[in-house]
C-alpha cells in the first residue's frame, strides 16, 4: 500500500504545475523553444523529489540507529553547545569543594585562598531547550559493569576528576578509591563495578612528554604515526573521551619523529603545528575503527580548552590576564580569544567527521571562552617556591589554562552526560 503524500509535497508539485502552465503559455504566444525552457523546471522539480526523499531516508536512519547507553534523544535541532551563562545558586555548585577528596591541589583553588565562589554558581543554558539533570546514581547504574575512560593532557585530567566529584557523591563511604600507576589514574565505585579512568597522553600518539611526571618538554618532539604505545591501555574499554590541544601550541613548527625514540633521533621532520595535528588524529581515527565496537562502545573528543591570558581582548587591562576576574563575558555573544585556533577546529572537524566509528566533539571551546572567571589563577598548589619578584605581581604567575573545581568542567561532563544519553 502506497503511504500518502506529505501536503509539503503536495504543495510542490502544485507550485511548479502552476509555473509550468505559465511558462508553456508564455512559449507559446513567443514562439519560443519548449524543450529548452521545459528543461530546467523538470531538473528542479526533480531535485526537490530527490531531496525529500533523502531527508525521509536520513529521518528514517536516525530512527533506526540505536546507541549504546542512549535512552532518550535530545529535543530536534537543538544545539545545546549553543546558549548563555545564567547565574545559579540554587542548583549550582553540584559539590562542594570540601565534599570530593580527589580534587588535586592543583585545582583547590578555595583550599588555597580565593575569596570569591560565584565562579561555582553559573549554569550553562542553551537556546531553546534545557540540559538534562545530571544524576549521579542513574549514571552510576547505567555503568555498572562498565569502564569509562578520559585520554590527554592536564585538562582532559581535569574533566576526569570532575566526572569522579559529581559521582562519588552516590557512592558509599568504603566502596570508593583512586590509585595512580604511572601514566594511568584509576576510579573505581566498587558497589557498582564501574571504573572511571584518566591516561596521560597530552599528544594522544607518542612523544618525548609521554612521562607522567616528569614531562615540562620545551623541545617537544612526536610520532604523529605511532599511537599503540599508549593504545594498548584503552582496548576494551565502553566510553572512550579524548582531548589534545594545549601541547600543540608552541608557537613553532612541529618536529615530527620518523623513527623510534630509542634510536638517534636523526630522522626528524619539521612541519606546520595543523599538519601535525592531522597525522595524529588520523591515527586515533585508524585506532578507533579498528579497536571499538560502535554497536557497545562510545567515543567522544573534547575540543580545545581556551586560555584567558590577554585581558585586553575583552576589554580589561593592556597587562592584564584571568588573575580577579570574577565574572564571565556576558555582552559579546561571538568572543573568541586569541588562544583558540580556529584552524586547528576545522582539523578536528574533517578528520573526526570521517571516521567509520562515530566520534562525537564536545564543543566546549565557545562556552568555555565566556568564562575568563572560572580558572585557578594564583590558587592553587604552587610546586616551585615563588620569587619575590612574582609575589609583588600575582599576574606574573596567574595560572589562566586550568579551571578551578568545582566549576566550568562541570558543564563540560553536564554535556557529556546529555550526548552520552540523549543523544
Amino acid at each position: 500500500m502506497k503511504s500518502p503524500s506529505s501536503p509539503q509535497r503536495k504543495s510542490s508539485f502544485s507550485f511548479y504545475a502552476l509555473a509550468l502552465s505559465f511558462v508553456v503559455f508564455v512559449a507559446v504566444l513567443y514562439g519560443e523553444d519548449l524543450s529548452c525552457i521545459l528543461r530546467q523546471p523538470f531538473l528542479k522539480f526533480q531535485q526537490l523529489q530527490g531531496s525529500e526523499k533523502q531527508e525521509e531516508s536520513i529521518a528514517t536512519q536516525e530512527k533506526d540507529v540505536v546507541l549504546p547507553f542512549a535512552i532518550g534523544r535530545t529535543e530536534k535541532r537543538c544545539d545545546v553547545f549553543n546558549g548563555t551563562w545564567v547565574y545559579d545558586n540554587i542548583t549550582r555548585p553540584h559539590y562542594a569543594e570540601t565534599d570530593c577528596p580527589f580534587i588535586q591541589p592543583q585545582l583547590k583553588c578555595q583550599a588555597y585562598g580565593r575569596p570569591d565562589k560565584a565562579y561555582q554558581n553559573w549554569r550553562w543554558q542553551p537556546h531553546g531547550c534545557a540540559l538534562p539533570s545530571f544524576n549521579a546514581t542513574f549514571m552510576l547504574e547505567m555503568l555498572r559493569g562498565k569502564r569509562m575512560m578520559f585520554v590527554g593532557d592536564s585538562l582532559n585530567r581535569g574533566q576526569f576528576l570532575s566526572m569522579v566529584c559529581l559521582l562519588q557523591r552516590a557512592v558509599p563511604e568504603g566502596f570508593k578509591s583512586i590509585q595512580i600507576i604511572g601514566s594511568l589514574t584509576v576510579f573505581k565505585a566498587e558497589n557498582y563495578n564501574t571504573t572511571i579512568m584518566f591516561y596521560w597522553a597530552p599528544f594522544l600518539v607518542e612523544s618525548n612528554s609521554d612521562n607522567a611526571i616528569v614531562h615540562r618538554v620545551k623541545d617537544r618532539i612526536v610520532r604523529a604515526r605511532s599511537i599503540n604505545k599508549h593504545a594498548q591501555h584503552w582496548k576494551g574499554v565502553d566510553i572512550m573521551v579524548f582531548n589534545t590541544y594545549m601541547w600543540w601550541m608552541t608557537g613553532q613548527r612541529m618536529k615530527i619523529l620518523r623513527g623510534p625514540f630509542d634510536g638517534d633521533l636523526k630522522d626528524i621532520e619539521e612541519m606546520e603545528t595543523e599538519d601535525g595535528y592531522r597525522l595524529a588524529l588520523r591515527s586515533l581515527v585508524r585506532w578507533v575503527e579498528k579497536n571499538m565496537n560502535p554497536e557497545r562502545t562510545r567515543v567522544f573528543f573534547t575540543s580545545m580548552s581556551p586560555a584567558h591570558e590577554r585581558s585586553m581582548e575583552w576589554g580589561g587591562e593592556p597587562d592584564g590576564n584571568c588573575f580577579n576576574e570574577t565574572n564571565p563575558i556576558l555582552d559579546d555573544p561571538t568572543y573568541w580569544g586569541f588562544a583558540s585556533s580556529k584552524s586547528i577546529m576545522q582539523v578536528v572537524k574533517k578528520v573526526l567527521s570521517r571516521s567509520k566509528v562515530p566520534i562525537i566533539v564536545l564543543n566546549i571551546t565557545q562556552l568555555s571562552e565566556y568564562r575568563k572567571d572560572a580558572h585557578t589563577s594564583i590558587y592553587k598548589k604552587q610546586w616551585n617556591k615563588l620569587t619575590p619578584e612574582q609575589l609583588a605581581n600575582p599576574r606574573s604567575y596567574a595560572d589562566c589554562v586550568h579551571w578551578c573545581l568545582p566549576g566550568l568542567q562541570d558543564t563540560w561532563n553536564e554535556l557529556l552526560y546529555t550526548k552520552l544519553f540523549f543523544p
